[in-house]
């Protein structure tokens, strides 16, 4: 489980109320029972923790799905590093 993973699961539990063993990579945060107003606030924490901006309706990106949210942060970040100059 990589690192980004780790914090992402730690948020959406801490957020939601959620039992941590309850999330996994292929639950959406529909299937986690997770209210819209939740899933806002997870996404500003997951943004403000990581310093990303998560792109909002984008097709490319799945942030319905836990999994998809781990892999946007990570895309985001790897994105940050090949920019110098940006953070």
């Amino acid at each position: 489980m990589s690192s980004v993973q780790d914090t992402v699961f730690d948020i959406i539990a801490k957020e939601s109320g959620i039992d941590r063993s309850r999330i996994t990579p292929d639950a959406t945060l529909k299937d986690l029972e997770i209210q819209s107003l939740d899933a806002v606030q997870i996404i500003f924490e997951i943004e403000d923790h990581f310093k990303v901006t998560m792109p909002d309706r984008d097709p490319q990106f799945d942030t319905e799905s836990v999994g998809g949210l781990v892999a946007t942060v990570e895309k985001l970040l790897a994105e940050q590093t090949t920019q110098p100059g940006v953070s």
